[in-house]
């Protein structure tokens, strides 16, 4: 898609124009059916720069979408599809509000893409802080689970906690979603205890100055970071904000076209999350390349994944033919950082050697096992880092989602099971124990 907001983004929906195609895809509607929408006073036109055809009004376009019911245009693969504006991937690259994903994470906090992404406007110096009282009950929550529990176990009663410290939880209106959403994403943060740290209370709460890197290092490890592995953290985040519609982003769609609140919208999607093909896919990397490290080299690593017919994890992606671009950033500032020179050879290791089998890429589950095998994290840690940057990508979604028709989403099942009528089974009576 060429547009840079989608329905209900709020920014710049009012001056941004769609040319007769584009609305015609966003309607799901042939190009005559525009101009007869606008014959009958449906939707108005101007003409475009030069006198070559009309240009549409976005916002106007997106209330006519809502008005007449009109079904999502569908995909060329023929797979299920939904308008956004919020990215777009496509000749192995992808892009944030038409904006450049990877070189913006580069270039700015996590902080500051999130709110590109919520609101179109690049906030310089933007800072998130966790409110006393949803902190306190966040912390009392995660601090009474047993102790096996792993982080998105912690992360998903965190947001439970926060949410019922909310009186206001249920207020949509795009203020209070945005207002929500700066406040949660420190307040999971902050929740999480610190490694090497008695208990599971939290830890320190690190002053409101500091960034979300900043905040979240010493909840992934013990060992102090120097600038250059805070910058890839940051970066880290920042990349993995939004993927387009992940498993996990359209659940959180779903919740939020039934109207779930904002809290409701980021439990769907750390249900999905914690699916070993999705979030935990970087535990699985981690694994490997520790064991690579360990047997001194990714051959006969690479070797057991093929003899037993497993995938080589943090390989291959399916938007992408080449090299995941998410892994080339990372990739590129661990090569800086020396404490992760190891680890990142081993991972060019298992990229060559698996490549004289299949042609696999990197994708940026292996470059997050880089980050959190170098610094002695733990398996989960890039589930971690996962799950606290797509909170943010699950708010932009739900503020997309809570501009269009509500319950959209509604697929029809294919039955497969038995035609009717049938008589009523015989009842089985339960043995006695």
């Amino acid at each position: 898609m060429t547009d840079q907001a989608g329905a209900g983004d709020g920014a710049g929906t009012a001056t941004h124009r769609l040319t007769t195609r584009e609305t015609a895809e966003r309607l799901g509607v042939k190009p005559e059916t525009v101009y007869a929408y606008v014959s009958r006073g449906q939707l108005s036109s101007n003409r475009a720069p030069g006198g070559r055809g009309s240009t549409f009004d976005a916002a106007e376009v997106d209330a006519l979408a809502r008005r007449t019911g009109r079904r999502e245009p569908a995909s060329p693969t023929g797979e299920l599809a939904f308008r956004t504006g919020i990215t777009l991937i496509e000749n192995d690259r992808y892009y944030f509000r038409g904006v450049d994903a990877a070189e913006l994470a580069r270039r700015h906090t996590y902080e500051e893409v999130a709110e590109w992404l919520w609101t179109g406007e690049l906030r310089t110096g933007t800072r998130f802080t966790a409110p006393s009282e949803a902190l306190a009950a966040a912390r009392r929550t995660v601090g009474a689970l047993p102790a096996h529990c792993g982080s998105t176990d912690r992360l998903r009663v965190a947001v439970v906690a926060a949410a019922a410290a909310d009186p206001l939880r249920f207020d949509l209106s795009r203020e209070a979603v945005l207002g929500g959403a700066r406040s949660l994403i420190p307040t999971l943060v902050a929740a999480l205890p610190t490694v090497g740290a008695d208990g599971v209370d939290g830890g320190a709460v690190a002053s409101a100055d500091a960034g979300l890197a900043r905040q979240l290092w010493p909840k992934l490890t013990a060992h102090p970071a120097d600038e250059a592995s805070l910058d890839v953290l940051d970066t880290a985040l920042g990349l993995l904000i939004d993927h387009d519609l992940a498993a996990s982003t359209l659940a959180a769609r779903v919740a939020a076209s039934a109207r779930a609140h904002p809290y409701a919208v980021v439990s769907a999607g750390l249900g999905v999350l914690e699916g070993p093909l999705h979030g935990a896919a970087s535990g699985l990397a981690h694994r490997m390349l520790t064991e690579a490290l360990e047997r001194g080299g990714a051959a006969p690593v690479v070797a057991d994944h093929l003899r037993t017919g497993r995938r080589v994890p943090g390989l291959g992606h399916r938007l992408y033919t080449g090299e995941d671009p998410r892994a080339t950033t990372l990739f590129a500032l661990l090569a800086k950082v020396p404490r992760a020179a190891p680890a990142l050879a081993a991972a060019r290791d298992v990229v060559a050697t698996t490549a004289r089998h299949t042609p696999l890429h990197a994708n940026v589950d292996l470059a997050l096992a880089v980050l959190s095998v170098s610094w002695g994290m733990a398996a989960e840690s890039g589930e971690t880092v996962f799950a606290i940057s797509r909170t943010a990508g699950w708010i932009a979604h739900a503020l997309e989602e809570y501009g269009e028709r509500p319950l959209r989403m509604r697929p029809i099942g294919q039955y497969t099971g038995p035609r009717p009528p049938r008589p009523l089974p015989d009842a089985t009576r339960t043995p006695p124990q």
